[in-house]
């Protein structure tokens, strides 16, 4: 098994995933990560978020992951081999107001990733241009489309449940 310190940070999560798995606790990466993921580290996030869909309790979580050697620090996980923090905001697992519909899975050295679907990325990511106005978002969203085959007719059609479709064309307009 690889060390934490030459882990990527995709193999960290795929890691950590299989740990909790084994205590029936149950994350899906999503955030800033995933959009590092699926633009071969074109955007760069430190963090990783794993969504705690099976709503563990925080202690439950806590001994697994002192169990591999981090230690809590607010509400982040550190190591001391890696940059990376791992944060676990509560589900449900959804974008806007809709549940996620599609968990990719990948089989890494390190464990199986469970991560937001490209297209649930690009949604999770609009989110913040969204309802924040975030422009960062939206550069995310445009990057992972650019790089990964997403589902626009599905963003489109969830743009418009969101009451956001002006927003959605501006999107639209800078691909």
């Amino acid at each position: 098994m690889k060390k934490i310190k030459s882990m990527s940070q995709v193999e960290l999560a795929a890691y950590v995933q299989d740990a909790l798995q084994a205590e029936r606790i149950q994350v899906v990466l999503s955030g800033g990560s995933v959009v590092s993921f699926y633009s071969s580290n074109k955007y760069v996030s430190k963090d990783l978020d794993l969504i705690n869909t099976s709503f563990s309790k925080r202690s439950k979580i806590k001994i697994v992951m002192e169990g591999l050697g981090f230690k809590e620090q607010g509400r982040y996980f550190i190591h001391p081999e890696t940059t990376f923090f791992i944060e676990f905001p509560d589900g449900p697992l959804s974008v806007g107001e809709e549940p996620v519909k599609e968990i990719s899975v990948f089989e890494l050295s390190t464990g199986t990733l469970r991560v937001l679907s490209p297209t649930d990325c690009v949604k999770d990511r609009l989110c913040a241009f969204y309802f924040w106005n975030d422009l960062q978002g939206l550069e995310q969203a445009i990057l992972v489309t650019k790089n990964q085959r997403v589902d626009l007719k599905e963003i489109k059609r969830w743009s418009k449940v969101e009451g956001k479709e002006k927003e959605f064309k501006a999107f639209a307009d800078k691909l």
